[in-house]
């Protein structure tokens, strides 16, 4: 979230950065009830010093039985009314936490400025799309014939935008994980964890996806808990209320985590396959570090993302995405996008995303830059490293033969215990 202060001294940057991000925020809001707040202290500060002063003269001897009723009069008077300002302050600051976590990060300044995806910037590409000399079929077309991909099944047991997998269908899932595990673990320097899937309200507020996405979400109202959208929740959540110490950062932290979500008002976006689901597995990756380095971390994640998509040799190209198109708590993000040969264009893949002190406020995330010196808030940022259902529906449709079996990728061929290829029979 943004500080209170800079929403006060920079508001009309603050309504800039909504009105560039199409979104909406309440900070006029915030400024009445933050400036009503400012003159109760105020007052209330006077009136206390006045209660103070009111408390020695009782101390005085000379005072005549009247003199004191009356200065049991006024100290009642002041009693009351302070007690209506400490009541309306705590009142007015429970309102402004409330409004304040509907306000947005503001962009990067290098961020562009758009209104659409369509305003999103293609900023380089890797790889060439194949051409096929046979018509290439949908990854969920080959995954039923091939019997490893199965959405009736899960359908009727949980309803539209599941699916299930099995035999070679599920070694891949698993071997995936596995892989971009170690690249993450063994060579980039993330240190592996297992987190909860479900976590409290205030885990996602922290995570800045609530009150914002809360239609998104699965909530658990029995136990006033939600579903992880993403590893994003729980990692961040992994450093919230600690002040570390500086020759700890960067904190490199990556998990592979299944993610719920509702995608309210997705319907119809390939909504058939693994593209767009209410369940699927994801490999994330969050850093902690200090906030003259998130900058230089946010093109070092992109590469690690890159990583995994070269080794599997899936091409793809990197979007810088416009101000409309960022994430609510979001500095600046970059989307590689893997090409998806049944839709003849490039689908998300993985987010790569600054969050600069957003989250860090939120969650009181600091550390000491040096002895003696006050603590400071950190930069989080995170990254898909990569969807996993994704990138397997790629490899499916990028490595499929004209005879209906899959090639496994090189890369992949000692994570699947040798398995070569993907055919009906197996």
């Amino acid at each position: 979230m943004l500080s209170r202060d800079f929403i006060r001294t920079h508001p009309e940057e603050v309504k800039k950065a909504v009105s560039e991000r199409c979104d909406q925020a309440p900070i006029d809001q915030i400024l009445a009830l933050d400036a009503e707040q400012r003159q109760l202290k105020v007052e209330g500060d006077e009136l206390k010093a006045e209660r103070n002063r009111l408390s020695k003269a009782f101390s005085d001897k000379s005072l005549t039985g009247e003199q004191r009723d009356e200065l049991r009069v006024r100290a009642t008077g002041l009693r009351d009314r302070i007690s209506e300002i400490d009541a309306r302050i705590s009142e007015l600051e429970t309102q402004l936490h409330d409004l304040e976590l509907w306000v947005p990060n503001i962009p990067a300044p290098d961020v562009p400025v758009g209104t659409s995806e369509e305003d999103n910037v293609v900023r380089w590409k890797w790889g060439t799309p194949r051409t096929f000399d046979f018509e290439p079929k949908s990854h969920a077309d080959l995954g039923e014939a091939l019997g490893i991909f199965d959405a009736a099944d899960a359908v009727r047991m949980s309803g539209t935008r599941f699916y299930s997998l099995r035999g070679l269908g599920a070694r891949m899932e698993r071997a995936l994980a596995a892989f971009m595990l170690d690249i993450h673990s063994k060579e980039h320097g993330f240190t592996q964890c297992w987190v909860p899937y479900a976590v409290k309200s205030e885990a996602m507020v922290i995570s800045a996806q609530l009150p914002k996405f809360a239609e998104d979400a699965y909530y658990l109202p029995g136990e006033d808990m939600y579903l992880i959208p993403t590893g994003e929740v729980p990692l961040v959540n992994m450093e919230a209320g600690k002040i570390l110490d500086a020759d700890r950062l960067p904190i490199l932290y990556t998990a592979a985590t299944p993610c719920f979500r509702l995608e309210a008002g997705a319907a119809g976006r390939e909504t058939r396959g693994m593209i767009r689901v209410h369940q699927f597995d994801k490999v994330e990756m969050v850093v902690f570090c200090r906030p003259e380095e998130s900058a230089d971390w946010l093109t070092r994640l992109v590469g690690f993302a890159e990583d995994v998509l070269q080794r599997l040799e899936l091409p793809y190209h990197v979007l810088e995405m416009n101000t409309s198109d960022l994430g609510f708590g979001q500095v600046k993000k970059f989307d590689p996008e893997v090409w998806m040969p049944s839709l003849s264009r490039y689908v998300e893949i993985s987010s790569c995303s600054n969050m600069g002190d957003f989250q860090a406020r939120r969650g009181k995330m600091r550390y000491r830059p040096g002895p003696g010196e006050p603590p400071r808030l950190i930069h989080t940022l995170n990254a898909s490293g990569v969807a996993i259902g994704r990138c397997m529906a790629a490899i499916w449709e990028i490595y499929q033969r004209e005879d209906g079996s899959i090639e496994v990728p090189k890369a992949l061929v000692p994570y699947m215990d040798g398995v070569t290829e993907i055919r009906a029979e197996s």
